[in-house]
């Protein structure tokens, strides 16, 4: 039996017999490899984007980084911005409101819809996903769910929210929090996992961000 990567040949009564697997030894038919085949075609091109964009989330320039964002198909509101060091997955699925600063480094993953409202402030290496492996799984595959962050809402550094989570207006998420579930409109959430923690007391929010630094 010759392998060449997932391909087997077989020989059955002297005749060769070509077999194509998964990674998990499962034989596919040669439409459903051809379909792997072609979605690793197009993986290829999203790594590249991605690539793209990560490099030029470096540049010391926002205008420069927003044409780029918004080439790559990121939906941004009228005054907001994105601090130096943002990396995305998918950044066609990422929208953002108006008035709305994304903090230095942190991480959009766009495989599933994510919708950031107006006036929202996520501080530095936060990170957003919507999609995670299914550890219950036998062949431990990904699933995926959109997350939803309302609007005047503020994540904390290094918070992580995971995947199908919302929250509600005028949130707060504490520095460093694990956000697994929904959290309510002005409550303050904190911890690992997060849980309500407090409650914002004023509920009538019209504040504005105001300008991100020029070099940021």
């Amino acid at each position: 039996m010759l392998f060449v990567e997932h391909i087997r040949l077989r020989f059955r009564k002297g005749l060769p017999n070509i077999v194509i697997q998964d990674k998990n030894g499962q034989v596919l038919s040669f439409s459903q490899a051809l379909s792997k085949v072609v979605n690793r075609f197009f993986n290829y091109i999203l790594d590249l984007e991605i690539f793209i964009i990560r490099l030029s989330g470096l540049v010391p320039i926002y205008s420069f980084r927003w044409i780029v964002y918004i080439l790559a198909g990121v939906e941004i509101g009228r005054g907001s911005h994105f601090h130096m060091g943002t990396q995305f997955f998918n950044p066609a699925n990422v929208k953002i409101g108006r008035d709305s600063i994304i903090g230095q480094n942190t991480f959009l993953d766009g495989r599933d819809k994510l919708i950031i409202g107006d006036h929202v402030d996520i501080a530095s290496d936060v990170m957003v996903y919507n999609s995670e492996h299914d550890i219950h799984s036998e062949d431990f595959m990904p699933i995926s769910a959109p997350v939803e962050i309302g609007d005047y809402v503020f994540i904390g550094p290094r918070s992580i929210i995971l995947p199908g989570v919302k929250i509600g207006k005028g949130a707060v998420v504490g520095a460093g929090a694990v956000v697994t579930k929904d959290v309510p409109p002005f409550a303050i959430v904190g911890g690992v996992p997060a849980r309500v923690i407090g409650n914002r007391a004023i509920k009538d929010l019209r504040y504005k961000l105001g300008r991100a630094r020029l070099f940021q």
